[in-house]
């Protein structure tokens, strides 16, 4: 029979020392086994987890507007601001209430695309091209598909704007902001200058500059149009202290505490002051925020004694061209005008085109994209906009009328005659786009571009003169 330690007292204490060593090893192991199982409990929970994440990630990949094409995304690093931090997850921005999403749709019936405001705890997913609102607390789900571009009817792919119903299924921040963002795309009309100013920068004017530079652009659909950046870099600098963000090829979730998703177009190439959020803006503003950006030397038009106020004629490559050039050269000459005739490309540098036309007083040429330039122009200088022939007049003015006088230019234009058009000759005089230019606006707009879009012209400096003179008159009282 085996003895305890404490009956056999005669034996050295140091005998009892095996019997305690197997009591701490059996203690030893049960609390192996319990650790072991905690941490199995603890990697399960984690594991279903990170499926829930994994899940709800694939899904959001899946919401797509109808008819659309998934984009096959690059691997890349991104450009980050430099106001982040990384973390493994962010607390709502708002505490006490869920955050709101205020979606702007009425002006679809004016061939706009909508826009939402986000804001709270709001969190974008690059890969899904979404932006979601996480509630504070249980909520009703809202989503909404909105285009990045602001004209409607354009094929980029569509942004998914969400209200999630509660923090379960959202996915951690990887990278947190302190400051707003801006989304917007990168494509539509983008390529012809008009629209490059009038669809994107100068709505993006007056989307970020309540932020004072303190604002991430988030941008989709970079590349397919990648010079677009290089081209308005300076300008982009000018409104964001931070780097842009390529969103189709962003693999973080980055959080914000707001996030404005489109672009509003409340005005053609010009501004609607009791529109802006955050502050009254005028297009003058914005002209002046191009001056300054560029570096422009003349901020407004002064009549300097004896010497000639300078006109720049637009002349253009294909359509639309002055075929008596000379002609008109000599008129403008005539009144007072110290004249240059170039051909103003829109696929080169904006700065070095800017600072060419910023040194001219008088901008002259036939309705087109050229005369977008007038943006670069001092205030107190005159655009001189020629229509052709076809009933362009509504068109024309709406593109260039308003907008010349809100940046604080004298405007005027001068209407094309048939005698003076290409199209008398090339179409003879009993062709409908000759006698009835209605019926061509009613077939439609190809139809008219066709037409009247294509046509050249040759301006009768008699019945010119005086809008010539007008001009110069204009600039002698400055």
């Amino acid at each position: 029979m085996s003895m305890s330690c404490c009956e056999e007292r005669e034996r050295p204490r140091k005998s009892c020392a095996p019997v305690h060593a197997n009591g701490g090893f059996a203690a030893g192991v049960l609390f192996a086994l319990l650790v072991y199982f905690l941490v199995r409990q603890q990697t399960a929970i984690g594991a279903a987890t990170t499926a829930a994440l994994a899940q709800w990630s694939t899904v959001k990949q899946l919401i797509r507007a109808p008819g659309e094409t998934q984009l096959i995304k690059a691997p890349g690093e991104m450009l980050v601001t430099s106001d982040v931090h990384r973390v493994a997850d962010k607390q709502p921005v708002q505490d006490s209430d869920n955050g709101k999403v205020v979606c702007t749709t009425e002006d679809r019936s004016r061939g706009l695309s909508a826009t939402c405001e986000v804001d709270g705890d709001v969190r974008t997913n690059g890969t899904g091209l979404s932006v979601s609102l996480v509630p504070a607390s249980w909520s009703e789900r809202h989503e909404w598909m909105i285009s990045p571009y602001a004209r409607s009817g354009q094929s980029l792919r569509a942004v998914t704007v969400a209200q999630l119903q509660d923090r379960a299924a959202t996915p951690p921040c990887t990278v947190t902001h302190t400051m707003p963002a801006i989304l917007f795309g990168i494509g539509g009309y983008v390529g012809n200058y008009w629209h490059e100013y009038a669809d994107i920068l100068v709505p993006l004017f007056v989307a970020s500059r309540r932020y004072h530079g303190e604002v991430t652009f988030l941008v989709s659909n970079i590349q397919q149009m990648p010079r677009w950046l290089v081209k308005y870099r300076a300008l982009l600098q000018g409104l964001s202290k931070y780097g842009v963000v390529d969103m189709d090829r962003d693999a973080y979730v980055r959080c914000f505490p707001r996030v404005s998703v489109g672009l509003r177009l409340d005005k053609d190439l010009s501004i609607v002051p009791e529109l802006v959020p955050g502050g009254r803006l005028t297009m003058a503003d914005f002209t002046r925020f191009v001056r300054e950006t560029y570096v422009l030397p003349r901020g407004t038009v002064t009549m300097e004694p004896y010497k000639k106020p300078r006109l720049l004629l637009i002349q253009r490559a294909t359509s639309r061209q002055f075929l008596n050039e000379p002609e008109i050269a000599r008129v403008a000459e005539a009144a007072g005008f110290e004249v240059v005739v170039t051909e103003l490309r829109h696929d080169g540098s904006d700065v070095e085109q800017a600072s060419v036309v910023n040194s001219f007083d008088v901008l002259l040429g036939v309705h087109g994209a050229g005369l977008t330039n007038a943006v670069h122009m001092p205030p107190g200088g005159v655009l001189i906009q020629v229509v052709p022939y076809g009933k362009l007049e509504s068109m024309a003015r709406l593109d260039f009328s308003e907008p010349a006088t809100d940046m604080g230019l004298k405007y005027l234009d001068y209407s094309v005659s048939v005698e003076e058009s290409s199209l008398l000759e090339k179409l003879g005089p009993d062709h409908p786009a000759i006698k009835d230019p209605d019926s061509i606006h009613r077939s439609g707009w190809t139809t008219m571009y066709e037409f009247y879009l294509m046509q050249n012209v040759r301006i009768n400096t008699t019945r010119f003169a005086p809008t010539l003179e007008q001009a110069f008159n204009h600039l002698r009282k400055q």
